[in-house]
């Protein structure tokens, strides 16, 4: 059985760059097929590993999973840079727990979404699987895509995520490019706490996407968050310096 899901851009286009997505609770690779499919279109080489089980201490884990999942991306061996993680939800907390063991080796910049809040309220909200839903997204594509994968663990939204991991991830102090995503309908967001460890971080953008729930990647502003996160990559390789500036607009 395959352990990853493969994206790959345009035949005869070289590779821009490498995208490792990590899912959240309950969330499957096919979670993340638009998603993949999406930025590999713009020739980014995008691998979608499994989602971490953290109850069971799988950072160490999902470290030597990450290096694995890079070293064979390449046709040739190695990996094509940058090399960006995206993590979501368990997922991009795992990731922000990681980041400060530079022991393990750090990528050239992360995408953090939907990182679950520490502060008293953010605590899951999830009871019947439609109020799950409601917690994640309003998009009726990814509403049913998630009901109909029969391997999406339905009430994993009621799973706490280890409070260490979490608060490594808001005190983490990495140096690398970082993108924050928060939909600014996520119930279980910290919106005050993600303001402030974008603040603490050396390099970081923290973008609010209004309407967006706890999904950010996958909800109905999925195609302006892919161009966000795309943004990001052409950002990164052009060492973080904006390719477009807006002088002028009536809106």
């Amino acid at each position: 059985m395959t352990q990853y899901s493969d994206y790959f851009g345009p035949e005869g286009l070289r590779v821009r760059g490498t995208v490792l997505v990590v899912p959240g609770r309950g969330e499957t690779r096919s979670t993340y097929a638009r998603f993949g499919k999406r930025l590999a279109a713009d020739a980014y080489r995008v691998r979608v590993i499994d989602a971490p089980d953290l109850d069971t201490g799988d950072l160490d884990g999902l470290a030597a999973r990450l290096s694995e999942a890079a070293e064979g991306t390449a046709v040739d061996d190695g990996v094509v840079r940058p090399l960006v993680l995206v993590g979501s939800d368990s997922g991009a907390a795992a990731i922000a727990a990681l980041l400060g063991q530079a022991a393990r080796g750090e990528p050239d910049a992360v995408v953090l979404a939907g990182l679950p809040g520490l502060a008293p309220g953010t605590a899951a909200t999830a009871g019947t699987w439609d109020e799950e839903l409601d917690v994640r997204t309003s998009c009726p594509a990814h509403r049913g895509a998630l009901t109909q994968d029969p391997e999406v663990r339905r009430g994993s939204l009621d799973e706490a995520i280890p409070a260490a991991v979490l608060t490594a991830a808001y005190d983490n102090e990495a140096a690398v490019p970082t993108l924050l995503l928060v939909g600014d309908a996520d119930p279980l967001a910290d919106h005050e706490a993600l303001a402030r460890t974008a603040k603490s971080l050396a390099s970081a953008r923290l973008s609010v996407v209004h309407g967006a729930h706890h999904d950010v990647l996958n909800d109905l502003q999925h195609r302006s968050v892919a161009a966000e996160v795309v943004t990001f990559l052409e950002n990164l390789r052009n060492e973080l310096r904006p390719l477009i500036t807006v002088r002028s607009s009536a809106w």
